[in-house]
């Protein structure tokens, strides 16, 4: 059985759909959500806008990681 033979600009586009759709996705809200677990408190209030709106442009991939990370406080020793 032969296979049609993918031309190599389309193999580039593809690449680089996965690669930004990766980036999209998963990489950079992930590092927004760790980066928001470490400055919660200490951020300044326009530090805070700034990272607020990023996380509104990336809302898709902190759906898409949200079930899968927990970030509520230890539980306490009382």
């Amino acid at each position: 059985m032969n296979f049609p033979v993918i031309e190599s600009s389309t193999l580039v586009t593809l690449a680089a759909y996965a690669v930004l759709g990766g980036l999209y996705l998963v990489v950079i809200p992930l590092a927004l959500m760790f980066y928001t677990k470490a400055r919660f408190y200490e951020a300044s209030s326009i530090e805070r806008l700034g990272l607020y709106g990023l996380i509104l442009v990336f809302f898709p991939g902190m759906l898409l990681l949200s079930p899968f990370l927990n970030f509520r406080p230890k539980r306490r020793e009382v």
